[in-house]
């Protein structure tokens, strides 16, 4: 079954950075594009980036785009987010799924499979 198993949140203050992982099992990850989404308390969730299935194409929201980077690694099944600047307003916990065929960046939180792990926590703050 789907397993998607996210690592690498934690504590930051304003301007460091973090690198999320993701790491995917039960399905052949080399044939989907992936996606990071981010839930924050009182506000909707977000798709932040979004990378095709040979990594050739990658996709932001406006709110991230020149801060994070997306990449994935097919050899090891995960898939990574680089943030860096990060800024109060990325306080959320982080989650990875599979998003429409090429990775495009859609409202809200949809993913392909129905699975979600725990997420992992992202917190910025001075």
């Amino acid at each position: 079954q789907v397993q998607l198993v996210e690592s690498g949140g934690g504590l930051a203050q304003p301007g460091e950075s973090l690198r999320l992982s993701c790491a995917a099992s039960g399905f052949t990850f080399s044939s989907y594009a992936m996606g990071w989404y981010r839930q924050a308390p009182g506000k909707e969730c977000e798709m932040v980036a979004g990378i095709a299935s040979a990594g050739n194409s990658t996709d932001y929201a406006d709110s991230v785009k020149g801060r994070f980077t997306i990449s994935r690694d097919n050899a090891k099944n995960t898939v990574y987010l680089q943030m860096d600047s990060l800024e109060p307003e990325d306080t959320a916990k982080y989650y990875c799924n599979a998003p429409g065929t090429t990775g495009t960046i859609a409202p809200g939180c949809w993913g392909r499979f129905d699975y979600w792990g725990q997420g992992t926590q992202v917190t910025v703050s001075s």
